[in-house]
């Protein structure tokens, strides 16, 4: 981690439903209606599921182009179902050059309320093509105007810690630095630290630096939203997650920090010279941080995630005599820690709306 200049968000928002290439940075001028986060949790969480179960045929086979197809398909359809005007404002199908729900769609019914929608369809597709842990379909929302999204960038460092290390990381100082920060928070010394890391050819400095440090390290092929998640949930078994992840999940990744009570700092980190040049038209700063309160302006957002293969976190869909059970991790302000453990009967690979299932 080296010095950063402080941010410098776009001048303008986002016009609703048109992606720009800009941030979304404040609210729409009027909101038709305030949005209960811990019912619209529940409408997303049928998009997940459906999205999940869509997967099932393609765990294993290699083909995640497919997979990732067939759950955007079951995904945009289950989301036509939700109340309200849902917008797109940061997703994976450009970065992937994949099937999408791309920045700036529109889901919901076309009524009240409105949100914004952070979304992957199928995060960690090569863990699904190999019927490994860590693929989930996954999505994220907060009131219209108040999350990060922009088409312009894909990749993101990012540095979340849980709970009760909360308020002591900073991503603009060296990595030793942060550490200690962290280690004094959990009351323990850094070489008992517990780190999770993308196992990418980028991080292999900060591996190696982490390792001379004493640090554990869990590196993860794909997939640091899950990787998140096991140093916010209330009994962590990493204490951070650290390194370069995709844009679109750190964004998601932002909810569940939020609603989790932990911790979140990021800086945008272009990979090439093509996306540094999307940055800087977009009218940001490559390197430049971003808190917490800029990834996810409110505290009334929401986090779904569904496992689509078996994990440490969740298991994936499983046949019953019925036809199949899903398990997801929801987060909502009313219920921050919620597993959601579901049935559907062999003819609801279809998109009704969530009433059905049986928790």
């Amino acid at each position: 981690m080296t010095s950063r200049a402080p941010v410098r968000l776009a001048a303008s928002p986002r016009s609703a439903g048109v992606d720009d290439g800009t941030a979304s940075t404040r609210p729409r001028d009027a909101v038709r209606a305030s949005v209960d986060m811990n019912a619209l949790a529940l409408h997303l969480l049928c998009g997940t599921q459906r999205a999940a179960l869509a997967c099932t045929p393609f765990v294993g086979c290699g083909d995640s182009d497919a997979a990732d197809g067939a759950a955007t398909a079951a995904m945009r359809a289950a989301f036509s179902h939700v109340p309200g005007t849902g917008t797109v404002v940061i997703g994976e199908g450009e970065k992937d050059d994949a099937p999408m729900l791309y920045n700036g769609e529109q889901v919901g019914d076309g009524g009240a309320p409105d949100f914004d929608l952070a979304v992957d369809p199928l995060e960690n597709t090569t863990a699904c093509a190999r019927d490994a842990d860590g693929a989930i379909t996954v999505v994220a929302a907060a009131p219209s105007g108040h999350l990060w999204g922009s088409s312009a960038a894909w990749y993101m460092d990012k540095l979340i810690v849980g709970r009760r290390a909360r308020g002591v990381i900073d991503i603009t100082r060296p990595l030793r630095e942060n550490l200690e920060r962290v280690a004094r928070a959990l009351d323990k010394p850094v070489r008992e630290l517990h780190a999770v890391v993308l196992d990418k050819p980028r991080h292999g400095e900060l591996v190696r630096s982490l390792y001379d440090f004493g640090v554990h390290v869990t590196l993860m092929p794909d997939g640091d939203v899950v990787g998140a998640l096991h140093a916010l949930l209330p009994d962590p078994d990493a204490d951070l997650l650290l390194g370069i992840g995709g844009a679109p999940e750190g964004v998601i990744t932002a909810c569940a920090v939020r609603l989790l009570g932990g911790d979140m700092q990021a800086a945008l980190e272009p990979q090439s010279d093509e996306e540094r040049r999307r940055i800087r038209e977009a009218g940001f700063q490559p390197g430049a941080p971003l808190t917490l309160d800029e990834l996810v302006r409110s505290e009334e957002c929401c986090f779904v995630a569904t496992s689509v293969t078996p994990g440490r976190l969740l298991h994936g869909p499983e046949p019953t005599g019925e036809g199949w059970r899903t398990r997801t991790f929801l987060s909502t302000p009313l219920h921050p820690c919620l597993i959601v453990e579901a049935v559907h009967r062999h003819d609801e690979a279809s998109t009704e709306p969530w009433e059905g299932d049986r928790a």
